[in-house]
């Protein structure tokens, strides 16, 4: 599948987080089905979606848009593990838990990414096969 299949999601990340970009390999590694396309937030493409789809740029979440629907936060991580090979997709039973309360631990997360996983110093060297996921 094509990076333009209109079956594909589009997950938009902090292309400068460690913690962020091992989400991403992470979520690579489970999309059995090759459902999702990538691009860092930083990125120009990524730049061009925060526009298309009206969002703040200075936002500082996991973004996802599944066809004309924009998730972020807690709400876009559990989507994506819907999504994964099993046994990720138990973890959308906590959906269940209003989104103030997810947010908060996702919160805590992001507030202290940087600090627990480092900022992203080098750019990560991919194979072709992966490079595909990302939308440039």
């Amino acid at each position: 599948m094509g990076a333009n299949n209109r079956n594909n999601s589009i997950v938009l990340f902090d292309g400068e987080c460690n913690f962020c970009n091992s989400s991403v390999n992470f979520i690579i590694r489970h999309d059995k089905k090759d459902q999702f396309r990538f691009a860092a937030l930083q990125s120009e493409i990524g730049k061009i979606w925060i526009k298309k789809v009206d969002i703040d740029d200075a936002i500082d979440s996991i973004i996802l848009i599944e066809k004309d629907k924009i998730y972020l936060r807690s709400t876009a991580v559990l989507r994506i593990s819907k999504r994964l090979s099993f046994p990720y997709p138990l973890l959308y039973a906590f959906i269940f838990i209003p989104s103030f309360l997810r947010d908060l631990l996702y919160d805590l997360i992001s507030k202290n990414r940087r600090k627990w996983f480092r900022k992203k110093e080098t750019c990560l060297i991919m194979s072709e096969e992966k490079k595909a996921k990302f939308i440039l």
